[in-house]
């Protein structure tokens, strides 16, 4: 996509060394005279992971993002990626990943106040829609199915807190905040020893094993590289309209899990990995209810967004990625 509307301008990542913050920030330096600001939590690390990048434009600032202060640093856009991704922690920690998420919210939309930003993006889920069951599309309009007395709901219920503290300060102080409510994604960059199922089956491929489902495999969703993520976030950045979300998701790769198993055991096991099915109580590992998730992206298609790269490719990238990740 074109970003040359920002050049000259500075840009603040939260999360930046994350899956989705790492490719925003590759994308932002390799336009004209954009100043990146990369806010994580680990510098060492962030500079390892940044290494083949072109620094001059860089800036890091290592902080916790419920510490941060509203500094006025000029910044005049902001992507706010930083937040609890472990499914684990959602009902081991609920507590602390609703406060922090909560927390981490608050501060970068003051961050946006002191520095008049000119647009600011909440990285959300596809998980503030709950558990929908019956397959029809799901619009930024259609209702919630979650369930607030579930500690499993932290997440999802602190990122629709999340989404209307965005609407809020839109409403209020004039901010050009705006959510995207972000499918399963993946590609380049996903860490060889990520918990994810789409991790899990690109590990079994490249070393051979039998995909071992956990649960039937009915839960069905849309998917969406880590590349169409990027242009998502960044369309929005730029065009979104204040106090509105967006769905972001590829609608072609709409499928149950175990599809999309067979699918990588097919297309990607060299005739050596199989699928099996051994059922465990998927509550233990903090895994959302089966559901049925087909976002419609045509919101955001309407600002002339389209996602380019189906599941497939997304996992020939992540498989290709994950094996340099061993040979290093």
């Amino acid at each position: 996509m074109d970003l040359s509307r920002l050049n000259g301008s500075s840009v603040l990542v939260t999360g930046a060394s994350g899956l989705i913050g790492r490719n925003i920030v590759a994308r932002l330096l390799a336009c004209e005279c954009v100043t990146v600001y990369a806010l994580v939590r680990d510098e060492v690390r962030a500079r390892k992971a940044f290494a083949a990048l072109p620094q001059d434009n860089l800036r890091y600032i290592a902080q916790d993002i419920c510490k941060l202060l509203p500094e006025d640093m000029g910044v005049d856009y902001i992507i706010h990626c930083a937040s609890h991704t472990a499914s684990k922690d959602f009902i081991e920690r609920p507590v602390e990943v609703i406060v922090d998420i909560l927390t981490g919210a608050r501060n970068i939309l003051e961050f946006a106040k002191v520095n008049n930003s000119r647009s600011l993006v909440y990285l959300s889920s596809m998980e503030v829609y709950g558990s929908p069951t019956d397959g029809s599309k799901v619009y930024e309009t259609s209702a919630s199915h979650l369930d607030t007395m579930q500690a499993r709901s932290s997440y999802p219920e602190a990122k629709r807190a999340c989404e209307c503290l965005c609407a809020a300060y839109a409403a209020q102080y004039n901010i050009n905040a705006k959510a995207v409510r972000l499918t399963q994604t993946f590609g380049r960059g996903v860490s060889y020893n990520d918990k994810r199922v789409f991790a899990e089956f690109a590990r079994c491929a490249i070393e051979g094993r039998d995909i071992v489902l956990k649960t039937k495999g009915e839960t069905m969703r849309n998917y969406l590289s880590t590349d169409d993520a990027a242009d998502a976030i960044l369309t929005v950045l730029l065009d979104g309209k204040a106090g509105e979300a967006y769905n972001a998701a590829n609608e072609d790769t709409y499928c149950s899990i175990c599809d999309m198993a067979h699918m990588v055991a097919d297309n990607f096991g060299q005739g050596r990995v199989g699928v099996r099915i051994e059922e465990q109580d998927i509550a233990l590992f903090g895994y959302a209810p089966t559901l049925k998730m087909d976002l419609s992206a045509a919101k955001l298609k309407a600002l002339g967004w389209s996602a380019k790269k189906g599941l497939k490719e997304m996992f020939a990238e992540t498989i290709e990625d994950m094996k340099k990740q061993a040979a290093d």
